[in-house]
């Protein structure tokens, strides 16, 4: 059988994305996944993701990790999928979709290629020694690091992921530089194992931990910047809750094709 698949990539951060909205969701066969995210015997992608039907929202986002297994949520693939919809047609504008964390709504350029997607809120950041904790749609390490353009994020960012706190459930790992008119952020990713280009919750989280360790409020915009290109994050912070978060970049169709 033949499968019709679509390649998006938004700040560097790919996925394949499925329609299937046809037929419902069952007997994924996740080693198919993880082969077709390989990047030498496969497609090639940070994850993979279905769009399906569902009666209370415009659509459904199903995403899987690299390593063939459910996924939490993702961002920058939720941007994607918004982008994905819009190609099929199923929105316009604008939308509200249901993903695993819950409800998110977007909207979406004219052109299709770039997305603004709201997040959910965020009331709780922990501590690990200077490093901050806390979960955007996926659970993710922020520690701040200087001349990160040579630092080692893939030794380091495992070495935390599979440290003797994190290794069972695993955790995402965020490695910041303030560069004054921007961050600048590399992440180690579970589930891929590796650097990604970018991370959508990843920068998400970074930007809520930065505003905290700067202890500002209000209304905050954040200018990103990643391996893959340039993300910005805004919300409101009252000093205790993150809210109206806003994960807002590019979303763009690479090529599409089938696969046995």
């Amino acid at each position: 059988m033949k499968i019709n698949f679509f390649k998006y990539q938004g700040a560097g951060n790919d996925f394949i994305l499925i329609d299937h909205t046809m037929s419902p969701l069952e007997n994924i066969d996740n080693s198919l996944i993880e082969q077709l995210c390989h990047r030498r015997f496969g497609v090639g992608a940070d994850g993979l993701m279905f769009v399906t039907k569902h009666k209370d929202y415009d659509f459904e986002m199903h995403y899987f990790n690299a390593d063939g297994n459910l996924g939490s949520m993702c961002g920058n693939g939720g941007r994607c999928i918004v982008a994905f919809a819009k190609h099929l047609g199923l929105i316009e504008k604008e939308t509200n979709f249901l993903a695993v964390d819950g409800p998110h709504y977007a909207r979406i350029s004219e052109n299709g290629e770039w997305v603004d997607l709201q997040m959910i809120d965020v009331n709780i950041i922990n501590k690990d020694n200077e490093a901050y904790i806390l979960n955007t749609g996926s659970p993710h390490y922020v520690a701040l690091q200087s001349d990160l353009k040579n630092f080692d994020v893939f030794t380091e960012g495992k070495n935390i992921r599979y440290n003797n706190i994190y290794s069972e459930k695993g955790i995402n790992v965020n490695f910041v530089e303030d560069k004054g008119d921007y961050l600048f952020v590399r992440t180690y990713e579970r589930g891929v194992e590796d650097e990604t280009y970018a991370c959508g919750t990843g920068v998400t989280a970074v930007a809520m931990a930065m505003a905290k360790h700067k202890n500002q409020t209000g209304h905050i915009k954040t200018d990103i910047k990643v391996l893959g290109g340039d993300i910005k994050i805004e919300f409101d912070y009252d000093g205790n809750v993150f809210t109206n978060v806003f994960l807002c970049g590019p979303a763009k169709l690479v090529f599409e094709g089938e696969v046995e």
